[in-house]
């Protein structure tokens, strides 16, 4: 496995929230796989099973970012039975733009050479991971799943969030990115080494704090050159049931700000 130095003054100016390393039986893999979650109970605990199925901690090392659970979810006996690795808790204000932030900079200071990110809601199925890590190794900066290509599932998505993603979210940053995304507010995604540390792109600033860094790398890495991909997916709303973090009208309205800055550059690198 390569280790990769990064230099200390490029590495003090990143603003990382603060965070604590519950759990670390360090890096084993050239890769991860970093899961997002605050409070997804049983969601959580049936997607790690799902990867420990799959034989994913084979590949890649898997790490936990913990937004602040209070429901017991993560107790650590049980996530190395499952082949988990790291487990984060983000001590610091903030949503999940702050939790990747801290779980981004870890895997980078471990010297990962890329990164899979999935939902902890237990909505993707895991089966695509192995693809995902496939386009990392032969040189893809940016892989982000879609439910809307040939070979990808969408079931039970609210309507709503159906009509917004097709007909406002992918479109406007497909055309101020330059490239044509047809999925683009889910969190399923893998990013290159080489694109994170890209100071032109620098994701460790404190303005991502809520869900501006994934609209953001939709925007700016296609703009600045980086190799750009959509792989298809499988992506699962339970019946009657939408578990999601996001409100369904002050939640929403934040994504429709977050959008339009993302598209006029308002959250580029000064």
């Amino acid at each position: 496995m390569n280790n990769f130095q990064i230099d200390p003054t490029v590495r003090a100016t990143w603003q990382v929230p603060a965070f604590e390393t519950k759990m670390w039986q360090e890096r084993t893999q050239s890769w991860c796989v970093v899961i997002p979650v605050i409070n997804e109970g049983e969601r959580i605990k049936s997607l790690i099973a799902r990867m420990t199925a799959l034989n994913i901690a084979n590949s890649a090392d898997i790490i936990i970012v913990d937004g602040g659970s209070t429901d017991g979810s993560l107790e650590i006996g049980l996530l190395k039975l499952n082949g988990v690795r790291g487990l984060l808790l983000k001590t610091a204000n903030g949503k999940l733009s702050a939790q990747l932030r801290c779980a981004y900079a870890f895997a980078l200071d471990q010297g990962y050479e890329g990164i899979v990110t999935i939902d902890g809601n237990d909505k993707d199925d895991p089966v695509a991971i192995p693809e995902f890590l496939e386009a990392l190794k032969n040189g893809v900066d940016f892989a982000q799943a879609s439910r809307f290509i040939g070979g990808g599932v969408a079931e039970n998505t609210p309507k709503s969030r159906d009509l917004a993603i097709r007909f406002i979210h992918a479109p406007m940053l497909s055309l101020f990115s330059g490239f044509c995304w047809t999925d683009t507010t889910q969190g399923f995604r893998a990013y290159s080494r080489k694109m994170l540390m890209d100071e032109k792109i620098a994701p460790f600033r404190d303005v991502f704090v809520a869900y501006e860094l994934l609209a953001y790398l939709s925007y700016r890495a296609p703009k600045l050159g980086y190799h750009c991909v959509e792989l298809p997916t499988i992506r699962r709303y339970p019946k009657g049931e939408v578990p999601t973090k996001i409100s369904a009208f002050k939640g929403n309205l934040s994504v429709l700000k977050v959008l339009g800055c993302a598209c006029l550059g308002m959250y580029n690198p000064k």
